[in-house]
C-alpha cells in the first residue's frame, strides 16, 4: 500500500485527522482509525460536542490495582473493548503505568502501583482482555512521567538503575503482552524530549524490546516533528491543520529526514489501521459489564482497620454520616472522566440490607466541607445509635493538578472528632484515588479504604459492611503518615525546570522497608474477615542459574467461618550483595478463593530475571553471587515463610560497584550524591522563563511582562469558554491548568482550541510586546496547510 503514496500523502499519514481520527486516504482505500480514552470507561465524545457518550464507568485503575485479580484486569479490558467496538473506537489510550513515584501526584488514580511488579502484572493482563475483542490498546506514557505539575515541559532527571528497574519494567511487560500502541509522554527524559527521545523509542523499546507496533505521542507533546520521526516516533496526535506535516516536507526537500525514515513511521500507521478496521460494531453487555465493575469495587475495597466492629448485624441501629454516602466520588478528573450510563449510591441501596438507619450529611460538598449546622444537626442525635459510618474523602483530584497535602478536608476532621466525643463506635469509609493521612486512626474502630468505586458505589461496599462478601483488597501503595515521609517529596513538583529522582531505586516501600522507616499501613496490606493459615513451603532448587526456573509451592488454608478470598505475595531479599538493593521486592502475587477450612496449593514459578538488578557497568541484568531468601508474606513487613536459594559465581564482566551514600544505612542522600549517581552535572530545577518568548513557551510565563499578563488573563478566559456550563471545579482546574503550563506549539496542535499556526505566532509577537504586529496575526484567517499536503 505504501508504494501507491506520494511523499506529501505519507507525511499526511504522520499526524492525526482530528482529535481522535487517524488521517484517511480515501484513494488507495485507507480508512481513518478511530482512538479514545478509556482507562476505566470508553469516554466517546458527542459529535461537535466536548460532552461524552454514555459508558460503564468501571472503578478506576487504583482500584484495579488493590484487588491484586489479574483476571479481573482482564475481564475489565475485554469488557470495555466490547464497549469500545460498540461505539465504533477502535483503539483505546490505556492503561496508564507511570509508577507512583509521590502520592501527591494528582493522576495517581489512573496508575496502578507504586511497585512495577503489581503495575506491570495487572496491565499485562488488561491489555490482553482488551486485544482479546481485536481491539487496540496503548499503554502510556513513555517514561518517568509521575507528576502533574508542568508535566508538559518539565525534564525527569532519573539515574539508569531506577529507570531500569522501577520506570521501564511495566513497559516492557506491555510490550511481551504485544500491546498495540505505546504513547510517547509530554515530559522530557535526562534532556530529551520524550517523543524525539532515540534511546527509549527505538534503542531499547524496538531493538531491545523488540516492540513491533506504533508509536503515538501524547496530544500535543510534539516539539520537533522532524526529529521525532527520525528518532522513533510513528504518530503524532492530534490535528495540527498540516501544521508539523509541512515541516517535515520541508525537511525532507532539504536532506533533513530520508524517505526511508517517513516510510517505517507511516508503515506503521498503515499497519495499525489495517489490523484495527476491520473490526465491526457490535452491542455490548451493559448488565454483563456492570457485575464485572461491581467485582472489581468489591475486591478492591482494603480493610485497615477491625476492632469488632465489622460486619454489622442487620439487627444494630446504623447513622450513616457523610454527604458521599448520598453523593459519592466516584473517579478523578481531566481525560479519563466519564459519563456513566446509571449512578449507585449507599443511600440508594441500603434499605436492602438494613432499614434500621438514618441519614445525616455531616459536611457540605465544597473544598473544606466545614458546616458547623449539619456537624450539630448529627452530634444530637448520634448517641442513640450503635454504630456511625462515616463516609468522608478527598472532593478533588484531577489531571494535571498535583496535591498539596494528603489531608482530608478540613470539615471532615472536625466531624470525626465531633462524632468520636458523642459515640466512638464510629466505621470510617475512606473515597480517594490515593494516599491520605489517617490521623483520625485512634477515632474510628473500623477502617475501609475504599479507593474510587466507580458507578457501582452502593453495593459492593455494604456488601463488606454487612458481611455478605470478606474484604481481600490490598495497598498498592503505601500509607505514610504524612506527605513529607515519603523519599521523593523533597524533589516532588517543586520547580519548572527539571525534577530529580534522587531517591534512584528507593520508591514507595523500597524506601521505607530498606531504611527501617515506619508507616501507618504498609504496601500490601490489607485485613479479612477471615484467619488463613500458610505451611508447608517447597523450594525445588537451593541454587540459582540462568538457565533453570525455580518452583515455590506452599499451602493456604481459610481457617474462617465464611467463603473468603486471599492474595499471597511472594518477595525476595538479598542483603549481603555489593550493590545497594531494595531490602525486599516483590516479584510474585495470586489471590485465591477458600471456602470455610478449605486448604489449597499455591505455586509460583521463579526465572533468573528474578533475582537480577540492573548493572550499569555491564549494561544488562545480572544476579550477583550471594544468599537470596524466597519469602511467602501478608504483605511487605510480614514474613510468614521463608527459604534461601544462592547464587554461587558473578557473571563475565561483573565489576565491583564502588560504594556511593546509596549503600549507607542510614538515608542521608544530598543533591551532590544523585549529580555523583548520574555522573554529570545536573541540569537547573528551576529557571526564570522571561522574554524573549518562543513557540516551546508556556502561557505562564506571559506573566512576566505586561502585554503578556493581558494575554494570559484572555487565554484562560478562551480556556473556559471551551467548558459546557455546569463544568465541575476539577474540570475547570484541568483545562485551566492544561491552557497556562501548555507550550504555544501544544496548543497549536490540540487543535480544539481553535488556534492556527499563525495565531500562535502572534500570540509570541503580543507576549514579546510587539503588539501590533501580534493583534494582526491572532485576527488573521487560519490557513490551512492540510491542503497543501495532498
Amino acid at each position: 500500500m505504501i508504494t501507491k503514496l506520494t511523499i506529501k500523502e505519507k507525511i499526511s499519514l504522520l499526524n492525526g485527522k482530528t482529535a481522535w481520527l487517524t488521517k484517511n486516504i480515501d484513494r488507495i482505500q485507507l480508512p481513518s482509525l478511530e482512538m479514545s480514552d478509556g482507562p476505566h470507561g470508553i469516554r466517546k465524545e458527542k459529535e461537535n460536542s466536548r460532552e461524552a457518550l454514555p459508558a460503564t464507568l468501571f472503578p478506576p485503575t487504583t482500584t484495579l490495582a488493590s484487588t491484586f485479580n489479574k483476571e479481573l484486569a482482564y475481564q475489565m479490558g475485554s469488557a470495555l473493548a466490547q464497549e469500545a467496538k460498540e461505539k465504533g473506537v477502535k483503539l483505546i489510550l490505556a492503561p496508564g503505568v507511570n509508577i507512583k513515584r509521590n502520592p501527591g501526584c494528582g493522576r495517581n488514580f489512573e496508575y496502578y502501583s507504586e511497585d512495577p511488579i503489581l503495575s506491570g502484572e495487572m496491565a499485562s493482563s488488561y491489555i490482553s482482555g482488551i486485544q482479546s475483542e481485536n481491539v487496540g490498546a496503548c499503554v502510556k506514557h513513555f517514561a518517568a512521567n509521575s507528576q502533574e505539575k508542568y508535566r508538559l515541559t518539565i525534564d525527569s532527571v532519573v539515574d539508569e538503575r531506577a529507570l531500569r528497574e522501577i520506570y521501564l519494567p511495566s513497559f516492557k511487560k506491555a510490550v511481551e503482552s504485544n500491546v498495540a500502541t505505546i504513547m510517547a509522554c509530554y515530559n522530557k527524559v535526562n534532556g530529551i524530549h520524550g517523543c524525539e527521545n532515540k534511546e527509549l523509542l527505538t534503542d531499547i523499546l524496538r531493538n531491545e524490546w523488540g516492540f513491533k507496533g506504533l508509536v503515538v505521542s501524547d496530544w500535543g507533546a510534539v516539539s520537533n516533528p522532524v526529529e521525532s520521526i527520525k528518532n522513533g516516533l510513528d504518530l503524532e496526535m492530534p490535528n495540527s491543520n498540516g501544521y508539523n506535516s509541512k515541516k517535515i516536507y520541508e525537511a525532507y526537500k532539504k536532506g533533513q529526514i530520508t524517505e526511508a525514515e517517513i516510510d517505517r513511521a507511516c508503515n506503521k500507521v498503515i499497519e495499525l489501521v489495517k489490523k484495527y478496521q476491520q473490526v465491526l460494531p457490535e452491542k455490548a453487555n451493559i448488565e454483563a459489564n456492570e457485575e464485572i465493575a461491581k467485582a472489581i469495587a468489591r475486591e478492591g475495597i482494603v480493610l485497615l482497620k477491625n476492632e469488632g466492629m465489622l460486619p454489622i448485624n442487620k439487627t444494630e441501629k446504623i447513622a450513616v454520616v457523610g454527604e458521599f454516602a448520598r453523593k459519592p466520588r466516584t473517579q478523578g478528573g481531566g481525560s479519563s472522566n466519564i459519563n456513566p450510563y446509571k449512578m449507585e449510591t449507599i443511600l440508594g441501596e441500603i434499605e436492602k440490607y438494613t432499614k434500621n438507619y438514618a441519614f445525616f450529611p455531616g459536611y457540605a460538598l465544597q473544598e473544606d466541607c466545614f458546616n458547623q449546622e449539619l456537624i450539630d444537626e448529627v452530634i444530637s442525635e448520634v448517641e442513640k445509635f450503635d454504630k456511625v459510618i462515616v463516609f468522608v474523602g478527598v472532593i478533588n483530584e484531577a489531571e494535571g493538578i498535583d496535591r498539596e497535602d494528603l489531608k482530608l478536608p478540613q470539615g471532615q476532621l472536625e466531624l470525626i472528632k465531633a462524632l468520636h466525643r458523642v459515640n466512638p463506635q464510629i466505621i470510617i469509609c475512606i473515597s480517594s484515588g490515593s494516599v491520605v493521612e489517617i490521623d483520625f486512626e485512634k477515632q474510628a474502630k473500623a477502617i475501609l479504604n475504599c479507593n474510587l468505586l466507580g458507578q457501582v458505589n452502593g453495593t459492593p461496599l455494604l456488601d463488606i459492611l454487612f458481611g455478605k462478601v470478606s474484604p481481600s483488597g490490598r495497598l498498592n501503595e503505601t500509607y505514610a503518615f504524612q506527605l513529607e515521609d515519603y523519599s521523593s517529596s523533597k524533589n516532588f513538583a517543586d520547580s519548572n525546570n527539571a525534577v530529580y529522582y534522587e531517591e534512584s531505586i528507593f520508591v514507595g516501600y523500597r524506601y521505607f522497608n530498606t531504611f527501617g522507616k515506619k508507616v501507618r499501613y504498609p504496601f500490601g496490606y490489607g485485613l479479612s474477615y477471615c484467619p488463613f493459615t500458610y505451611s508447608d513451603l517447597t523450594v525445588d532448587s537451593s541454587t540459582i542459574k540462568k538457565d533453570k526456573k525455580i518452583v515455590v509451592t506452599c499451602k493456604v488454608k481459610n481457617d474462617g467461618s465464611m467463603e473468603a478470598k486471599e492474595v499471597v505475595q511472594l518477595y525476595i531479599e538479598n542483603n549481603d550483595s555489593s550493590v545497594y538493593k531494595a531490602k525486599r521486592e516483590l516479584k510474585k502475587f495470586t489471590k485465591i478463593e477458600l471456602a470455610p477450612q478449605e486448604e489449597k496449593k499455591v505455586e509460583f514459578i521463579l526465572d533468573y530475571q528474578d533475582f537480577a538488578y540492573y548493572d550499569v557497568n555491564m549494561k544488562q541484568f545480572h544476579v550477583d553471587k550471594g544468599t537470596y531468601q524466597i519469602q511467602i508474606c501478608k504483605n511487605v513487613e510480614e514474613v510468614i515463610l521463608s527459604h534461601n536459594v544462592n547464587k554461587k559465581e558473578n557473571e563475565e564482566g561483573f565489576i565491583e560497584h564502588k560504594k556511593t551514600a546509596y549503600h549507607n544505612s542510614e538515608w542521608k542522600i544530598t543533591t551532590d550524591d544523585f549529580a555523583e549517581l548520574m555522573g554529570r552535572t545536573l541540569p537547573p530545577k528551576s529557571i526564570a522563563r522571561t522574554a524573549p518568548f518562543t513557540m516551546d513557551s508556556i502561557p505562564e510565563d506571559f506573566q512576566s511582562t505586561f502585554w503578556g499578563r493581558i494575554l494570559y488573563k484572555q487565554l484562560i478566559k478562551r480556556a473556559l469558554a471551551l467548558l459546557p456550563k455546569d463544568a465541575s471545579e476539577s474540570d475547570k482546574k484541568f483545562i485551566v491548568v492544561n491552557a497556562t503550563q501548555m507550550p504555544i506549539r501544544g496548543i497549536v496542535a490540540i487543535g480544539g482550541a481553535g488556534v492556527s499556526p499563525k495565531n500562535a505566532e502572534g500570540i509570541i509577537d503580543f507576549a514579546n510586546g510587539k503588539v501590533i504586529r501580534g493583534i494582526i496575526k491572532i485576527l488573521k484567517k487560519e490557513k490551512k496547510y492540510e491542503k497543501n499536503m495532498v
